[in-house]
Order: C-alpha cells, then structure tokens, then sequence
C-alpha cells in the first residue's frame, strides 16, 4: 500500500478529499458501479494528456510510469463501462473487491496528482521512492485482478481478453526507474559534490540542465522550487531520505542559480507589498468579531487563543508554548488539563499541528506569526548545513554583496531582502556574509528612502549581529551605529523601528558597547518612545535593550535624562514587559540618582507593590528587589511612600514563605530595614521576629546586584 508521507507534500494545492480514504457504503450496485466508473473517467481524461510523449505532455519526470499506470485505468474503466451495460447483479465478493478498488484508484489519483503538480527539482531528488509507489499501486491492482471473480460476471470477449491480459502484465510488473530521469538526478547530485569540493559549476552548464532540462526558467519558478524544499526540510521525518543537511544543500544551489542565471529584477515586490498590506495577523477578538471559527484543536487550552507555538508536555497535551511556559514559571508542576503533575518540564514542538494551523492561517487570509518572528525558512536547524550548502551560499553572498555594491536600486533591494533570508540559516552565512563585506553596503541602505530596502537592510544587521564576532564589526563600522539609531528614531516602517531596537539589544549583549550605545544621540530617548507607544514586538524590544544599557553604571544618568526612567514605570503596567520594566528599575535605583528619580515617579511604588501581588516568580524578585534598594537609597521619602502600603505587611509574608530563594532573601531584607527605620509606623508582626536574616542588612548589601535581577536574559534576538 503506497505511504501516506510522500501525499504529504501537496501543500496548499489540491488536498486530497476524505472520500479518498473512505470505501462507499450504503449503495446499490449500480450506484457503486457508476461511482467507480465516473472515478476512472475523471482519471483517464485528466491525465492521458500530461503523460502523452507524442502530445508533447506537461509531466517531466515519472512519464512512463505515470502512462502505465493511466492505461491500466483505462482497461479498468472498460471493464466497469461494460458492467454498467449489462446491469448484472454482483456477488457479495465482486461487491468487496470493487469497494477495494474505489481506494486503490483515489490512491492513483493523489498520486498523479502528485507527480503532475509537485516541485521538479523534489520530483527527481525522491525518483527512486516515487517510482517505488507506482509499482507499489500496480501490485495492488494485480491482487485486486486476481480476486475479482470475473468467472461469475458476464463480460464481453474483447473486454475479458483485456483484463486478463492486464492481468498477467501486472504480474510480471517489475519497478521501473526511468534511465533519463536517473542520469539527471545524478547530474543534479554532481552539482552538490562540485560545492563540496570547493568548485563552483559553470554557469552555462547549469543553465543547459536547470533552464533548459528541467524548465525552470524564470525568477517565479525558481522562488517556487526553493520554497517546496523548504518544506520538505521543517516537515523532514527521520525515516525519509535525502535528509535535511541533503536537502538544505539543494536550496543552496537553487537560490544561488536563481540569482546567477536571472539576475536581481524584483518582478515579485509589487504583488508581495500588495499581499503584505492586504494581509496581517488577526488579534482573537478580531477573529471573533469576524465570525472566523478557530478550530478547538488549534486554541491553547489556557489562553484560548490560536497557538502560534504549540509543544506538547510529557501529559501528551499541547499548548502554546508561551502559555505553558508562564504556567510553568509561576510554580505549578501539573498539567493544567489533566491535573496530572509533571515529571519532567520538557517542551517537544508540535510541528504538525503547527504546520495543519499555518495551512488554515493561510486559508482564511491570517498572517501566522511564527516563533519569535521567524518563518518557515528557518525552522530548520542550521548546523544541519552540508559543506556544499555552506559553499553554495557562500556562492551567493558574492554575487548579492556585488550587487549591494554596484548594482540599481532595486537590485540592491533585492540584494538585501535575500541578505536578509540567508543570515538567518546559521553561523556560517552570518560570518562570511560579514566577512565578504556586506555591513558596509547594508549601512547605506539604511538611509534609503525606500521603505522596502531600508526594512531589509536593518533586519539583515540584526540576523548578522546574532553572531558575537559580527557585533564588533558592525559598531566599529563608522556611522552604522548612528544609521541604526536614525532608523529606530525616524523609520519609515513599524517593523523596521522595531528591528533597529532589536538590534541595539543584540549590540548591547557587549558590555563595552552599551556606554557606546547609551551615548549614541536619540538612541535612550527613541527606546523609551519605542517601548512607551509601541506595538508588543516593539515594546519587548526596547525594554530588553533599555535593561541591557541599565547594568552599566555610567548610563544611569542618560537614563534619566532621556526619560528612560518615566517609560520603564509605565512599563510596570504593561503586559509581557512589565518583568524586564522591573528589573531595569531594581538596576537603576541601585545608584541615588537612579532612586531619586524613581523616587519620583509618582506611580512607581504602586506598580512595583502591584507585581509583588499578582506578577510571575521573576517579577516578584524584581519588584520586591527595587522597592528594597529604593528605599535604601531614595532617602526617608521614599521610604516612607512604601512603608505606607497597606498591603505590604501580606505581601512580604507570602514571598517569604512562598518566593523564590532570591525573592524570600529580598523580602527578608526589606524587613530589617523597617524594622531600623526610627521614623516608621509600621509593626512587622511576625515577619523580623525569629526569622533569620543573617547577610541581609543594609550593612551587607551584595555587590553583585545585577546577578539578583531576575530577567529572562536568555531571551534570544530573533532573525526575521
């Protein structure tokens, strides 16, 4: 029976019917004759012409077995006309066999299908595998012949002698692999081995076999091919060969064929912006409000929402991972379904449910944001990478970084939007990229007054900055540093401003850059905007980099002065960056300038108090972290501003018998210095009695702070 993996890559073209693994019950044998026969006519007239040599047909590869099989059909489909005539009533075993064949044919079918619409380049890498379920199909209609009970049906003599003969031509069937097809799937591998000894093919031969053997011969056709294998490889099952680091290496060699034998015409940039405008993700109340139906399965059974993330926990049940994880991190150890506790806190990607919720995303017109901004071209690992992909792409960053250089406008647009895709696959591209020379070329365009080139050109800065080598490169570039803030302050697009912040916290990952960054004009003040109006992407970007700039010292006062201070406050009320708002804050109040503007902020302590009540378990070591160091270093004022909070008796009980270890320890110290403090009204009813406080007096105060601010500094840049 042919394998349901290789039907799998139909993508978003014809899906085949559930009537396509469902047998027809309920019906007479008439009806069930008629049935079959409409089948194999709707087989015999759709695809005698793809597969016709003499009328120059459209299938490229599996021709033969594709026509041997449709002339099987074909008899299969006289015998079934001939039935039809004679209106004889079956025999309950003729019934079974054709209720048996129904299946075999629509298996047929999906897989003609298959071979008629799938990429060229997947048709002649899986030649061996697809030639194998046509003979697959071929002894599945020899069984069917052998047990159809022909001698208890009357049928015409031509028609009898023709299915006896197919009879006997399916049993001596043998696998048909195609000589031609062979030599050039073997010609195609050559390519890669030419890569993988550090030669890089000639350009006429690869246009003789791509352009002119294969028919892919135009920008579109090329984009097409890349995209499918894409596919293949973030649906890749161990089982299935050529694997991953196989197939990345003929993405490589596509896209580097694409720009080499076509050129950089953007013919697609239009109808792109156009599908970019008209398209977008919808928020759930949108969803709702336009009576979008979100399949159950694909809700996470915490939020209710669509999973951008699904994983699946060590119940068996998935969720999205940003919900599962925050249940997770507020100190549950069950699964919030089951109730069943968990016994280990490893989260497995859900891969095909993602990719079942980015085909109905697709479908209904909804942008489907993947995780942390990435796309279905980087869902593959990297490091799978062969040495030919590596030398491919290399191939290609010249002939892009050439036109970076010297080419039109558009071509440069072009240039960088695939700079852009290509420093997302991994270290090795980020690090010739960078090597080869693009930074300097990418930082002029981060001035262009194209809105396309500028997006593209920063975000290219920020998947090459992911790699720690890259980020000097890019600071010691002169102006670039300038140019990003420029774009982050002025930007023409949203994505792009929210790009230049993004790269700012990569940059600022050095500690030596972030004085530099710090005093760089506008760049403070753009982020406090940024995170103050932004959208949540951008808000999360400005205040991971706003925090990365608050551990060094020296930029507590810029902080201040940029309004820094007044945003992260705010912040204290925003969902998702309240957390790092906090322990920008808790770094800042450490220095008495940073307390006394803290100080006064009038809506700083009752956000701090409000995340000591009811924020995550980082949260909470955060705020009670920065209410501690506010009130040692904000004078009695402040002080007594937080001495007065009603609740904070219970709070300080609840984290010392419930926080963290940091958390309890924080909460521990704040005490003591209630206690200590002359002037204070309140009674720490059991909180300083007995309790041991031992290395957390305001005499003793750690000087490593920073290492007490819990913020999910594992937060990886994202490529987009």
């Amino acid at each position: 029976m042919a394998s349901a993996s290789i039907f799998s890559s139909l993508r978003r073209r014809r899906s085949p019917s559930v009537d396509a693994f469902l047998a027809p019950v309920g019906l007479t044998d008439g009806a069930l004759l008629n049935t079959l026969f409409v089948v194999t006519s709707e087989l015999t007239s759709s695809f005698s012409g793809v597969t016709s040599a003499e009328n120059g047909g459209s299938l490229l590869f599996q021709r033969k077995n594709s026509r041997g099989l449709v002339r099987k059909v074909k008899v299969i489909h006289v015998m079934l006309e001939n039935l039809c005539e004679l209106g004889l009533n079956l025999s309950s075993s003729a019934v079974f066999c054709l209720r048996e064949m129904y299946l075999v044919l629509y298996r047929c079918k999906i897989l003609l299908d298959y071979c008629s619409q799938s990429s060229v380049l997947w048709l002649l890498i899986q030649n061996h595998s697809i030639s194998g379920h046509f003979h697959d199909l071929s002894l599945e209609i020899s069984t069917l012949l052998d047990v159809f009970p022909l001698g208890e049906v009357e049928l015409s003599d031509d028609v009898r002698e023709q299915v006896e003969l197919l009879r006997k031509q399916c049993r001596r069937a043998k696998l048909l692999v195609d000589k031609q097809d062979e030599i050039l799937r073997m010609k195609l591998f050559s390519f890669l081995n030419e890569f993988e000894n550090g030669r890089v093919p000639e350009s006429m031969e690869l246009y003789r076999f791509f352009v002119e053997r294969l028919r892919i011969a135009d920008v579109k056709s090329f984009r097409a091919e890349i995209e499918f294998l894409e596919e293949q490889i973030v649906n890749q099952e161990g089982d299935i060969e050529p694997t991953a680091s196989v197939l990345y290496g003929f993405v490589a060699l596509a896209r580097y064929c694409r720009f080499l034998l076509f050129g950089f015409k953007n013919v697609e940039s239009g109808l792109r912006d156009n599908q970019k405008k008209g398209k977008r993700r919808l928020t759930s109340q949108e969803i709702m409000e336009n009576c979008i139906s979100v399949p159950k399965d694909f809700s996470c059974p915490i939020t209710l929402d669509l999973m951008m993330d699904p994983v699946i926990i060590c119940t068996g049940q998935t969720y999205d991972r940003s919900s599962i994880t925050r249940w997770m991190e507020e100190g549950h150890c069950t699964c919030p379904k089951t109730g069943q506790v968990l016994i280990h806190t490893q989260l497995v990607p859900n891969r095909a449910l993602r990719n079942l919720i980015m085909q109905w995303c697709n479908a209904h017109g909804i942008i489907y944001n993947s995780p942390e901004g990435l796309d279905s071209s980087e869902m593959f690992s990297a490091p799978s990478a062969s040495k030919a992909a590596i030398e491919a792409n290399k191939a290609t960053a010249q002939l892009l970084i050439q036109q970076l250089a010297n080419g039109s406008q558009g071509a440069k647009t072009v240039a960088a939007r695939e700079i852009r895709l290509l420093a997302k696959t991994g270290r090795e591209n980020r690090a010739y990229i960078a090597e080869a020379g693009a930074i300097p070329h990418l930082k002029a365009l981060l001035s262009s007054v194209n809105a396309v080139a500028q997006e593209n050109s920063v975000t290219a800065i920020l998947n090459l900055s992911i790699y720690d080598k890259n980020k000097s490169r890019i600071v010691d570039e002169t102006g670039c540093l300038g140019s990003i803030v420029e774009v982050l302050r002025y930007g023409h697009t949203t994505e792009a401003r929210e790009n230049a912040a993004a790269t700012l916290f990569s940059l600022s990952a050095v500690h030596d850059y972030k004085k530099i960054i710090a005093q760089e004009d506008g760049a403070v003040e753009a982020l406090a905007g940024l995170l103050t109006e932004g959208t949540q992407r951008g808000q999360k970007d400005a205040v991971t980099a706003l925090f990365n700039l608050s551990t060094h010292l020296d930029n507590c006062a810029k902080m201040i002065d940029s309004g820094a201070v007044a945003a992260l406050v705010r912040a204290l009320g925003f969902d998702g960056v309240a957390e790092e708002a906090a322990g920008a804050l808790a770094l800042i109040v450490r220095q008495p300038i940073g307390a006394e503007a803290v100080g006064k902020e009038e809506m700083a302590v009752a956000g701090l108090i409000s995340m000591m009540r009811s924020g995550s378990p980082k949260g909470k070591e955060n705020a009670v972290a920065a209410l501690l160091e506010l009130c040692r270093g904000g004078g009695a004022t402040a002080t007594q501003r937080v001495l007065r909070v009603p609740a904070m008796i219970g709070l300080l009980h609840s984290l010392l018998f419930t926080g963290t270890k940091r958390a309890r320890r924080k909460a521990a110290s704040l005490a003591r210095v209630f206690q200590r403090c002359e002037n204070a009204s309140l009674h720490i009813n059991g909180l300083g009695i007995g309790y041991p406080f031992s290395g957390n007096s305001a005499a003793n105060m750690d000087s490593s702070f920073a290492r007490d601010v819990s913020v999910p500094l594992s937060i990886s840049v994202p490529v987009v």
